[in-house]
């Protein structure tokens, strides 16, 4: 199941799941009566939170179930939404909101509620109901990030000691002399990688830090957009988007389905001083190699980058991994606890059809993964047949686990949050 993007035996179990209920503080949360047209496992269920709310990039839950919505852009000077689940029937009927800048970073850790524009990080401070104490004074922790437009959302995690990882991502395809032009060579050595294609690592308590105050904790990363801590190994996973073109400027190296499907979308585990080799190399998922890109003398078969890192999961190309979460809680069945569930946002160069619009699941044990990745939630995309992006109703876009171990999936197109319960035997 790990090498195909569409799962019938999903779409199969969704008549097993119509109706799921499970219990939240005294109330029964049931899922919708379709699922909200989504696929999901036997015994899983899901509903509509919300729907609307702008392009809802990543989200966090507090210990008391709001939901924290980052906007790409804000709306009405709002760019953080919170929405409130006042009588306890699982849906958001209260909404308000804060914060007058768009991006995609949000992030809830020990009474501090952590957001990012493209530029900078700010931390809101919350009281002892998880609402936020100084929405129109956060501290700006981290200030004066590149953002040149191109890979520019700033998404963050933290790791529980005290830091924050910021993704800046590189404002370029594969570092050419000239950014996505056939024949142009890469630079070398990449100029991009002093201050983007990489994690940086600060301080959460800090106050106006830049480039000089944090560390560049990892490199040659292309665009990582999700990303999390695993609190059983100890270390920083994140998915980095694979670059583009290799069919459209090398056609004579790769044929056109080839193309179309490398290089991988990639998991990495970090470790300080990692290198993961962009743009000098990229992960082909079939040949099960790093390959030497073409603007720096490949022809699709060279290896190359032998100090760089191997992924620990290797996805299909182009399916844009926008969100990581390690799952901790106890809802979900045994063989979920400390796996990783991935959104993809879905292609827009897989033509004539594209693919992802969907969640991932790769199980996990012992801070490693221990079995194939699989289809958990499909069909936020509401058709079969996506010719372009523009086409899907959904894109799956930010991952969030609730105080109760159900599971939020937010979307950047209609602005819906989706949540995923399960009540099914154990």
């Amino acid at each position: 199941m790990a090498n195909q993007l569409k799962s019938n035996w999903f779409l199969a179990c969704i008549t097993a799941c119509v109706f799921v209920s499970c219990s939240e503080g005294g109330h029964r949360i049931s899922a919708d009566a379709d699922n909200v047209g989504l696929a999901l496992p036997e015994g899983f269920g899901a509903l509509k939170v919300a729907d609307s709310v702008g392009a809802a990039r990543h989200i966090a839950v507090n210990s008391k179930g709001d939901v924290f919505v980052k906007l790409q852009r804000a709306v009405d000077g709002k760019g953080i939404i919170v929405l409130t689940d006042t009588d306890g029937d699982g849906r958001a009927d209260e909404q308000t909101g804060f914060g007058d800048y768009g991006g995609t970073g949000i992030f809830i850790k020990d009474n501090f509620l952590y957001a990012s524009s493209n530029s900078e990080v700010f931390r809101y401070a919350l009281d002892e109901n998880q609402r936020v104490t100084n929405p129109e004074a956060p501290d700006t922790i981290i200030t004066g990030l590149i953002d040149r437009r191109q890979h520019n959302s700033k998404s963050i995690a933290l790791d529980g000691a005290g830091n924050i990882y910021v993704n800046i991502g590189a404002y370029s395809n594969v570092c050419q002399e000239k950014d996505r032009t056939p024949g142009s060579p890469g630079m070398q050595p990449c100029p991009i990688l002093d201050s983007a294609g990489g994690i940086w690592r600060f301080k959460t308590d800090g106050i106006r830090q830049t480039y000089g105050d944090g560390q560049r904790y990892a490199t040659g990363l292309r665009n990582v957009v999700g990303l999390d801590w695993n609190q059983e190994a100890g270390a920083l996973f994140v998915m980095q988007h694979g670059r583009d073109n290799l069919h459209d400027f090398y056609p004579e190296l790769y044929a056109e389905g080839v193309g179309i499907d490398l290089p991988s979308e990639a998991m990495y585990r970090l470790s300080e001083g990692a290198d993961a080799g962009w743009p000098y190399i990229y992960y082909d998922h079939h040949q099960k190699k790093k390959i030497v890109n073409p603007e720096y003398g490949g022809d699709g078969k060279q290896e190359g980058g032998a100090d760089a890192l191997d992924p620990v999961v290797a996805f299909p190309g182009h399916i844009a991994p926008n969100a990581l979460l390690f799952y901790t809680g106890d809802m979900f069945p045994a063989r979920y606890k400390n796996g990783a569930f991935v959104a993809f946002h879905g292609s827009w160069n897989r033509a004539p059809d594209q693919q992802g619009f969907m969640v991932a699941f790769v199980p996990f044990e012992n801070g490693q993964p221990s079995g194939d990745w699989e289809v958990f939630a499909d069909g936020f995309a509401g058709i079969d047949t996506i010719a372009a992006p523009g086409d899907a109703r959904h894109r799956p876009c930010g991952l969030a686990q609730g105080p109760d171990g159900s599971l939020y999936v937010s979307d950047d197109v209609g602005g819906t949050i989706y949540r995923i319960v399960y009540a099914g035997a154990k």
